[in-house]
């Protein structure tokens, strides 16, 4: 399973086990929720920091990778490029006229 679904799954699950005991108890529902959100931040960043530090390493190590271009991306970034340096040598000619 992936580490941030994972991360995930579990502070909902003490989000709704938190509130739901809450609200057994005969909480104000605005009440109960805010206190359930605050027990499930406090909780799970002090206990689930192995796997917070899991989601952030999987974030990292997706976000270094090169992205995979297609065809029409590739063929849009060499009309961009050249379009650019057409500019570029337009420039360059001007000013030395």
């Amino acid at each position: 399973m992936k580490p941030w679904l994972k991360y995930s799954i579990v502070r909902l699950g003490l989000f709704a086990v938190v509130l739901g005991l809450l609200l057994v108890l005969r909480f104000d529902p605005f009440w109960a929720t805010l206190i359930a959100a605050v027990v499930g931040f406090c909780v799970s960043y002090l206990f689930f920091a192995p796997l917070r530090r899991k989601v952030a390493l999987d974030l990292a190590d997706r976000r270094s990778r090169p992205a995979k271009l297609d065809d029409d991306s590739v063929a849009e970034d060499e009309a961009i490029a050249e379009d650019a340096g057409d500019a570029d040598r337009a420039r360059r000619l001007d000013g030395q006229a």
